[in-house]
């Protein structure tokens, strides 16, 4: 493609030379540039879609980066990080060695603060204002928030503390959950316009000077009129009750009501914290993303002309085997309820709200709510499954704990994304859950191998009425036979033996057995068979099953795809604290490295890790040749 204008843009200081006509063909450029760079890479689309114009004009205006820009929920950030250095890299983005598909702190001088999970930025954006008045500095801050993330609790918290600061942080709202409808039009811009300009703040100040010479009932009723007459086509009544000096709502598309505006903002003198209502289109200028349900908020690689995928598989996602299932179950269970936290489609519960709306609740990103909520539910006999991302549960740690955990109530957690989760990275990956869920008593976990095994466990939890249960099942497609057995429930804390060996066993955990199978099929070749058996669950585990292992061989290697502290350390604990008979048997780990792994794909991961089948191999090679078992006999097969 021509890119006229933004061939000539390396950085905003670059853009700042440019007329606003200028930048309306900048923003059209922009715009085709991250289309054509998610049809290739994948990635976040309708997001950075809306906010292109909003991005070109903060960077027009503001200082950037000593002005500091914080983008919430990252994936808004494309169109940033093509203008800010990163132009000629945009097509490594989410690729190995390359762009991160959010924002991340190394990345650039113009990211001052990682964003990935949402509703971080106003806090983040107020302990840098503190730094700055400590520093005499008065550089800006701005927060643009949006795309959901002002449903989260804790953007409302510091939305208080903000407004109760008196402290000069600009909040930006990225508004694309409404149409531009009548308060969006010549007259709003005309009016934001007019409030954001010195002429009317001191208007302002003028009528409380006056106000402040007047009786109570007066000054009352003119603080009131002003407010009426503003809140008419502004309806800022509720950022102006927590403090902030509230503008719009704009067309966040309109540059030429964008700069001026800004400008005006930036200008301001008030000691107080501005709000700027932006209104824009998730996925504008990109028609198969105005017309897709969820405006192509994340694609894989597709057609540019048609919106098509061009990725296309016939197998299941573990996420749409855990839909169908729950849904098929709730035909005839009506006490079932679903919840999630603003992704209901990642989730496969898209799946269950066809066939059950009624039952079906979407909280917004509002992990904590979720979860207490669904404790509530438990409460009244319901059998509330709260399905979230491994990576997200994380912010209801505290829910879990005090509202599930230590009331014993029945919540069911579906663990989706658990595991690394390749091009989404490390913010993103289910590293954690085995090991802050192990230590709460009387939870059950679960961890599927396979697709069937997931449903086994979902129908296993239908009849867990008397505490808390998870089953946790990683990104992406897998195997699912048809057969009735493999849909029965299976019995809560056994695991089972699936290849009788000898000398080293692998007790695995998880998604990762596919890749234990295949290792122990390279080790067959050179005349080593190892034992393989799968724990299935985290909590409890099998001890039967543990003393079968240590009292039959010489080693016992655990694989689990979370972080230490999980599954293995519960095993260490058995046998090292709880176990009668002393133990000869040698243990050895594998579980995540002590690191935040990068973005890559999902299989290079495991293999920098050392959970892919060759890795798995090469490890119990070495229990061999370190520890000389059958050295004879492995030494003659690998002569011939």
């Amino acid at each position: 493609m021509n890119y006229k204008h933004l061939d000539k843009i390396n950085f905003p200081s670059d853009m700042r030379k440019l007329s606003i006509v200028d930048l309306e063909n900048l923003s059209t450029e922009l715009r085709d540039k991250t289309i054509e760079t998610v049809s290739k890479t994948g990635g976040h689309l309708g997001a950075g879609l809306g906010v292109v114009e909003l991005t070109i004009a903060l960077h027009y205006v503001f200082n950037t980066p000593r002005d500091r820009l914080i983008w919430d929920v990252g994936h808004q950030s494309y169109p940033h990080k093509i203008l800010t250095g990163r132009k000629h890299k945009i097509e490594t983005l989410r690729q190995k060695n390359g762009l991160y598909g959010f924002v991340k702190r190394s990345e650039s001088e113009y990211d001052p603060f990682g964003t990935a999970h949402s509703s971080t930025s106003i806090s983040a954006g107020m302990g840098m204002k503190v730094a700055k008045d400590l520093n005499n500095d008065d550089a800006k801050i701005i927060c643009v928030i949006g795309d959901g993330a002002l449903s989260a609790g804790m953007a409302y918290e510091a939305l208080n503390n903000v407004g109760a600061s008196n402290k000069q942080i600009i909040v930006i709202l990225n508004d694309n959950e409404m149409s531009i409808d009548r308060p969006v039009g010549a007259m709003s811009n005309y009016l934001t316009k007019l409030l954001s300009s010195k002429q009317y703040t001191n208007v302002r100040t003028l009528l409380k000077k006056i106000s402040s010479k007047l009786s109570n009932s007066v000054s009352k009723t003119l603080y009131k009129a002003e407010e009426f007459s503003k809140s008419l086509v502004t309806g800022g009544t509720l950022f102006e009750e927590l403090g902030f000096y509230y503008l719009g709502p704009i067309d966040g598309h309109d540059i030429k009501t964008l700069v001026p505006v800004l400008e005006n903002i930036k200008n301001l003198s008030i000691e107080k914290p501005i709000f700027l209502h932006c209104v824009t289109k998730k996925g504008k200028g990109y028609e198969p993303a105005e017309k897709s349900d969820d405006k192509f908020h994340g694609v894989n690689k597709f057609d540019l002309k048609t919106g098509q995928s061009l990725s296309s598989s016939n197998k299941k996602s573990y996420s749409s085997v855990f839909g169908e299932t729950l849904s098929n179950a709730a035909l005839k269970d009506e006490k079932i309820v679903a919840i999630t936290a603003a992704m209901m489609s990642g989730t496969g519960l898209d799946i269950f709200n066809s066939q059950h709306p009624s039952r079906l609740f979407d909280v917004g990103i509002a992990e904590q709510h979720a979860v207490t909520m669904a404790a509530g539910l438990a409460t009244e006999g319901f059998k509330p499954y709260v399905a979230i991302y491994s990576t997200f549960l994380q912010r209801a740690y505290d829910q879990i704990v005090h509202d599930v955990a230590l009331q014993n109530l029945p919540v069911r957690f579906a663990i989706d994304r658990a595991g690394q989760v390749g091009a989404d990275g490390p913010t993103h990956a289910g590293s954690f859950d085995i090991a802050f869920l192990s230590t709460l008593p009387n939870f059950i976990i679960m961890a599927p191998s396979n697709q069937n095994e997931l449903i086994r466990m979902i129908n296993t939890t239908l009849f867990i009425n008397d505490r808390p249960s998870a089953f946790r099942y990683p990104r992406g497609t897998g195997e699912l036979s048809n057969s009735d057995k493999d849909t029965e429930p299976v019995e809560i804390g056994k695991g089972v033996i699936l290849n009788e060996g000898n000398d080293v066993a692998v007790l695995n955990l998880g998604s990762r057995l596919q890749s234990c199978h295949e290792a122990i099929k390279i080790l067959n070749i050179r005349g080593i068979n190892p034992t393989l058996a799968d724990a299935r669950f985290a909590k409890p585990i099998d001890t039967d099953l543990l003393d079968l292992l240590l009292d039959n061989h010489k080693y016992l290697l655990t694989i689990e795809e979370g972080s230490s502290g999980g599954f293995s350390a519960s095993v260490l604990n058995y046998i090292h604290n709880k176990r009668i008979k002393l133990t000869s048997t040698k243990v050895n780990n594998i579980f995540f490295p002590d690191k935040f792994v990068d973005h890559q794909s999902s299989d290079d991961q495991y293999s920098e890790i050392g959970m892919d089948a060759d890795s798995i191999s090469k490890k119990i090679l070495k229990i061999y040749e370190d520890n000389v078992i059958n050295f004879q006999n492995y030494n003659k097969n690998i002569k011939n």
